[in-house]
């Protein structure tokens, strides 16, 4: 029967046969759903990548202002189409290794003050500029200046000289930096022409896929890119398509009928139901990933700590792993970081549910009335939900949360980074560094919590320029608790990326760093009938 079901599902990677038929032929042997699934993607995977046809996505987080400028990706949406038409120096593979992509080398001097990357040859731009290493400087300087609005400004401070010699892009650093390349990777450094000074907005990259179709909030279409750089990799479909579906059972519903291929964010709650639909498969890995209650620290009633504190207190972590994620995650400590990066120490105690801790800090910190909450069902799977059990714990320990639902459309451009208290999400980040310096240092346009302490800055300085293993190690403890103890972040959960593909789709490999194989599906995936 093996050998049959094998000779079978090559048939179908190679067109041979219909997926239906070998489906059918499969139940006729008595075996299951899944594992046919699996046999056909396996075969797929073996047989090579197919190409043509139109790859669907129906994803949650798309907005009516979303614009193109990749200096504020602040969206599942944009990011996601900035992939398509986009691309960086680096990326990281699922190991949490680098790849090179307009880079294809890279070395530092020997205190890693000065990093020098050399620019691959033979790349032209969607606009047929060819890339150079002043196109590569120009973005980096774009992104780091003055008055750069860019997500990615936190990571890029410290550069002292930027250079383009020849083939080579030079970074000289004020601090030794022993993650730079690992900073390059931020999905806000996508190389533009003239490094987007000229229009941030045109979308124009050297990514397999072009612009199309832009309506913010609607969808995004990317053409193939005749002139792409390594046809054979990436972009085997002649047309990528995002449909913005940003209600969870419509996203569901367009799988089912198959409108789109993929989706993203699979609420934990309906996992078990979408197991059950033909012809879908579940997509799941643990990374970095974590939801966020933030606090602003600058902002009253939150300025004071044992507030911020009482509230820490007052979540049910246990009861969000259990209720919000079905399992799919693991409880957090209010600090950003987790297992998944190499240098983190685990033996700081764990936060848990204590409403007489809540209640005493809350005594505490004088306050009284009601606590103002805003969320969204696009701020995180299941966050109204979750806001509503958070609501329900803190009433244990006395605290009245006054949970406002928001409208999706605009939440990621008027509530969160504005309103004093709001549901966030966090993909993570390759390095302890990047996430810090992206989220938390004082100077960052993405700290949401507003946490801003002098020691707190210099010592993640001082992190990132330390070459001994331990003693970084030991610094970044530093920097967790001060985070965990003062900071306005409660960090309840770390979410697996949960998503739902098409076995029409051949190539998938769910990535750590990030739903739809971290940005890459509509890139690195194709139709396989």
């Amino acid at each position: 029967m093996s050998d049959e079901l094998d000779f079978l599902s090559r048939c179908v990677a190679t067109q041979r046969i219909s997926r239906r038929d070998f489906l059918g032929r499969a139940a006729a042997l008595g075996v299951a759903a899944p594992m046919a699934t699996l046999l056909l993607s396996d075969a797929a995977r073996a047989a090579g990548p197919v190409r043509g046809g139109t790859l669907k996505a129906g994803l949650v987080g798309g907005e009516s202002t979303d614009g193109l400028d990749p200096a504020v990706i602040n969206n599942q949406v944009k990011g996601a189409f900035a992939r398509c038409w986009g691309e960086k120096l680096l990326d990281v593979a699922p190991d949490g290794t680098l790849v090179p992509f307009l880079a294809t080398e890279y070395g530092a001097s020997k205190d890693a003050k000065v990093w020098t990357f050399k620019i691959r040859k033979g790349v032209t731009f969607h606009n047929g500029k060819e890339l150079s290493a002043e196109d590569v400087r120009a973005t980096i300087e774009r992104h780091a200046g003055e008055g750069t609005k860019s997500g990615a400004l936190g990571v890029l401070r410290g550069i002292e000289t930027l250079k383009a010699d020849g083939d080579e892009f030079v970074v000289a650093l004020k601090e030794a930096n022993a993650d730079l390349p690992y900073l390059m990777t931020d999905y806000h450094l996508i190389i533009q022409p003239n490094g987007g000074k000229d229009a941030p907005e045109s979308g124009v990259s050297t990514g397999p896929y072009k612009i199309a179709v832009h309506e913010p909030g609607v969808r995004e279409i990317g053409e193939r890119y005749d002139g792409y750089w390594a046809p054979d990799e990436r972009g085997h479909a002649e047309q990528v398509e995002i449909t913005v579906i940003n209600d969870s059972a419509a996203r569901m519903a367009a799988l089912r009928s198959g409108q789109v291929h993929m989706m993203n964010r699979v609420e934990p709650k309906v996992v078990n139901l979408v197991k059950q639909l033909p012809g879908v498969t579940i997509q799941s890995i643990t990374g970095s990933a974590h939801y966020v209650f933030a606090m602003q620290c600058i902002t009253p009633p939150f300025d004071n700590n044992d507030l911020r504190l009482a509230l820490k207190y007052a979540i049910d972590r246990q009861e969000m792993v259990d209720k919000i994620l079905a399992g799919y995650g693991t409880i957090g400590n209010d600090i950003p970081v987790n297992k998944a990066y190499p240098l983190f120490s685990d033996d700081i105690e764990q936060r848990m549910f204590d409403p007489d801790k809540a209640a005493f800090h809350y005594k505490k910190s004088g306050h009284d009335g009601p606590i103002v909450m805003q969320t969204s069902e696009v701020a995180f799977p299941g966050a109204v939900d979750a806001s509503q059990l958070f609501q329900q714990s803190a009433a244990k320990a006395g605290i009245t949360l006054d949970v406002q639902r928001v409208p999706g459309d605009g939440y990621w451009a008027k509530v969160w980074n504005v309103a004093p208290f709001s549901a966030s999400y966090w993909v993570g980040r390759p390095t302890q560094d990047q996430q810090y310096s992206t989220a938390y240092l004082s100077s960052a346009d993405w700290n949401e919590t507003r946490f801003r302490r002098e020691d707190f800055d210099k010592l993640v300085v001082a992190a990132r320029a330390e070459l001994d293993d331990a003693k970084r190690k030991a610094m970044y403890r530093d920097i967790a608790m001060l985070v965990r103890d003062d900071g306005g972040a409660i960090i309840p959960v770390f979410n697996d990326w949960v998503d739902a593909v098409s076995d029409k789709v051949g190539g998938y490999r769910p990535h750590p760093a990030g739903e739809l194989m971290s940005g890459l599906a509509l890139v690195s995936c194709w139709l396989q009938e």
